[in-house]
């Protein structure tokens, strides 16, 4: 057989070992891979490259994507879906492997109901999608911006002051949650919950009073009355939703306590660098997965994992429903706001 695979959406560790893990599975049954680059974009442009174990037998350690990636939709391109399945046709492609998030298996849903033969591998540093217990490339920014926490805590310690640190999240808090109840944070606001600024306040002065700083970790889809940038992508999300979040609420923190507050926010850098073991083994267990699938014939469906196992699922189920933290893990986060 002859299949293909692309990396569409944002990026985040552990791209390159999924891509790794299909490119290994495939050599198993014989097939020949074909990398399509820059996500969608790479289908409708015809933009390929041959895929062998010499390829990708040291991709496991780096971070990013072999293959690059864009958040091209077809759907909104003029005639995209049908350049997709031109490119397939022509490269004589028996199935696709389209690794991302929701918006790339939201395009993978519905390729595969104009009869594309397509299987979807979940990722996502947001941990965000339906149907699976985790995505990689989450644990591996949360342990970045872990460490960048307990650098913070160093300064704030050392200047008796309040820092807040804004991490990536834009509608699922669950970034900041493990960041900060990892990072034993003494305060944590996620996008599922209104802020109370008074509580905050009121918890981080008795915090302050105790050890003489104290730490807030903040989801940049936070509900704050700040400017909103409105230009979005061909997905319809804003590129940048919010401006200065991190800012906003350390100026609030200040202007109530009257202590010396600073705010950080890690930004990219949490999308970076070599994926965690974790995020290693996961990635290329979707990826090995994806392959099976497709010799199984299960088609529409996704890579996902269970428990302690990886099964299929499908993209039905998953794409377009976010996964959001709900109440029992919010009750879990408001232990520590002692």
């Amino acid at each position: 057989m002859r299949i293909g695979v692309l990396t569409g959406g944002g990026d985040c560790p552990g791209l390159n070992p999924a891509i790794r893990g299909v490119v290994y599975r495939a050599a198993d049954f014989g097939d020949e891979v074909i990398g399509f680059e820059e996500g969608w974009k790479g289908l409708i442009e015809d933009k390929k490259r041959p895929l062998s174990i010499k390829d990708v037998e040291e991709i496991i350690n780096y971070g990013g994507t072999i293959l690059f990636t864009s958040r091209t939709n077809p759907f909104k391109e003029e005639k995209g879906p049908e350049k997709v399945i031109e490119t397939l046709q022509k490269n004589n492609i028996d199935a696709l492997i389209a690794i991302g998030g929701d918006d790339t298996l939201s395009v993978a849903l519905k390729l595969h109901k104009l009869g594309v033969k397509v299987v979807g591998v979940p990722k996502t540093m947001d941990n965000d999608l339906s149907q699976t217990d985790y995505t990689f490339g989450f644990f591996t920014s949360v342990e970045v911006a872990v460490d960048a926490l307990n650098r913070l805590r160093d300064t704030a310690k050392s200047h008796k002051r309040i820092i807040v640190f804004e991490v990536m999240g834009r509608e699922a808090g669950w970034v900041a949650l493990y960041t900060g109840i990892a990072g034993a944070a003494d305060w944590i606001l996620i996008p599922e919950e209104k802020p109370d600024y008074d509580k905050m306040c009121e918890h981080l002065k008795k915090k302050y009073e105790e050890k003489g700083y104290a730490l807030v970790v903040v989801s940049e889809g936070i509900e704050v009355p700040i400017e909103t940038i409105t230009e979005v992508d061909e997905f319809g999300h804003e590129l940048l939703q919010k401006r200065g979040v991190h800012e906003y609420v350390a100026d609030l923190i200040s202007k109530k306590l009257g202590i010396s507050t600073r705010s950080a926010i890690i930004g990219h850098i949490q999308r970076g660098g070599p994926p965690t073991v974790f995020d290693r083994i996961l990635a290329t267990r979707v990826g090995v997965k994806a392959v099976e699938m497709v010799h199984e014939g299960d088609f529409g469906k996704m890579a996902a994992v269970s428990g302690n196992k990886v099964i299929s699922v499908p993209l039905e189920d998953a794409a377009g429903k976010p996964k959001l933290v709900d109440e029992e893990w919010l009750n879990f986060m408001k232990v520590f706001e002692k």
